[in-house]
């Protein structure tokens, strides 16, 4: 997984499909995250961006597959740092 723009809600290369079971642990996508998902190619209704998962107890044991490809869009020169 890429995360190109850091979790700064600017690209889709942190695209996840989480499994079924752990949909209703997670709060639901905001309007950017929900956007963003709308240009994500290969989009399923547990698509989710990657970044904006934050981990807890109740979500051990979380499953998340990888879409075949992702979307990286350049914002004005932004150079992702290594991570």
């Amino acid at each position: 997984m890429e995360g190109a723009c850091e979790a700064s809600l600017a690209c889709t290369t942190c695209h996840v499909y989480v499994k079924d079971d752990y949909l209703d642990k997670l709060p639901e996508a905001d309007e950017k995250e929900e956007d963003l998902l709308d240009l994500a190619p290969f989009l399923k209704e547990n698509s989710r961006l990657g970044c904006q998962i934050i981990l807890t107890k109740d979500m051990e044991g979380l499953e998340v597959t990888l879409p075949l490809a992702t979307r990286n869009f350049y914002v004005d020169g932004h150079v992702p740092q290594p991570h």
